[in-house]
């Protein structure tokens, strides 16, 4: 355990502009973000000034192995975005409508597990506004999780923890973000392409040109590439544990909801292709930006797009947390900058290093969106 107190793009073409006007101002508070108790960060921003490309600390402790731009990333739930853009382009093919029922497209073993299934329709799903279960609220996922990392978890059991569980609210009422959603689109567009996972290859990786993004992880996909090691306060006391091995484990048989790894560039592209229409038809990319609104009375949700504001400057995206990493994938529209950062400590379990990052990226991401 421990307490804390160059461009390298594998190959890539892209090189990081060393006068970015952003990069100057952010380089110092990436710095202090690593001297207060990230191991390590990585970011990518891309403006009229061109590519910004910036790591720091460590992705390794242990052996003292730097972060390096090139190392893969734990993207978390912003992988709902990309499954979301496949869900979207099977509506645009015909092979789906937004408003049908889910159970026309599930199989009815599978249907008969969700509470009301006949009531939530696709776009539910995709928005947030089902009111089905969170699956890993329950007690033993999170335990099978942490006391048996090698065990394997296949959709079906990820459905399998809300069987038999009522809905939380009326369906398409209110937005409450539950991963369950995108669990159930994945076994969907299974069920019309035989294989979510390469379909996502097939519509989104291979037209961006992602040869550093994979899905559906393994060793042998794997193979030849730098992925950061991962850490966690267990105890909540500043104490970091290396746990990259449980986190791998959990990524690898995550499906719609998280399983995604990449380069801070590829994020980038990836968000920048969706938003300039190289993904998605205009009208598509409409209905991604139709958003619900939370608690607050206040847009928080599209079709797989999330929607927010620093100090009243919107931007587009989605952020992501697991036991070992955490990321945000943002575009601020007002200044037409598209940004990715990722950190290598766990951001879904309270942690006193949490406090003085958190403070950090506040101020990282107001200093981008002006």
């Amino acid at each position: 355990m421990f307490v804390l107190g160059g461009l390298q793009m594998g190959m890539s073409q892209i090189k990081s502009n060393p006068g970015h006007t952003k990069g100057a101002a952010i380089a110092p508070l990436m710095k202090e973000i690593v001297e207060n108790g990230c191991p390590g960060a990585s970011i990518a921003i891309l403006n009229e000034d061109g590519w910004w490309i910036h790591s720091e600390g460590f992705s390794s402790l242990e052996k003292q192995l730097p972060m390096e731009d090139s190392h893969l990333q734990y993207l978390q739930s912003i992988a709902k975005t990309y499954m979301a853009v496949a869900v979207l382009r099977l509506y645009e093919e015909s092979k789906l409508a937004l408003d049908d029922p889910i159970t026309k497209y599930l199989k009815p073993s599978i249907s008969k597990m969700v509470d009301r299934a006949d009531e939530i329709t696709i776009r539910m799903l995709l928005n947030h506004t089902s009111g089905v279960p969170e699956y890993n609220f329950d007690p033993e996922y999170a335990s099978t999780l942490l006391q048996h990392p090698d065990k394997p978890f296949s959709a079906l059991d990820y459905i399998s923890f809300i069987n038999g569980k009522k809905l939380s609210f009326e369906p398409g009422t209110r937005y409450s973000y539950r991963n369950t959603n995108y669990v159930l689109l994945s076994m969907i567009v299974d069920n019309i392409t035989g294989d979510h996972g390469k379909y996502i290859e097939q519509v989104i990786f291979e037209p961006l040109g992602l040869k550093h993004t994979y899905y559906q992880i393994s060793d042998e996909k794997l193979k030849g590439e730098k992925l950061s090691d991962s850490y966690w306060d267990r105890y909540s006391d500043g104490l970091l544990e290396n746990i990259s091995y449980i986190q791998k484990q959990n990524v690898t048989y995550m499906v719609g909801d998280d399983g995604i790894v990449t380069t801070p560039e590829e994020a980038v592209l990836f968000l920048k292709g969706l938003l300039e229409g190289k993904l998605l038809k205009d009208s598509t990319l409409r209905l991604m930006k139709t958003w619900v609104n939370n608690r607050s009375g206040k847009p928080a949700y599209g079709l797989g797009l999330g929607i927010g504001d620093i100090l009243g400057h919107p931007y587009y995206g989605h952020s992501g947390g697991g036991i070992g990493a955490g990321c945000e994938l943002r575009y601020f529209p007002e200044n037409e900058l598209y940004m990715f950062i990722a950190i290598n400590i766990g951001t879904v379990t309270e942690s006193p290093l949490h406090t003085k990052i958190g403070e950090l990226r506040d101020k990282l991401f107001a200093t981008l969106a002006q």
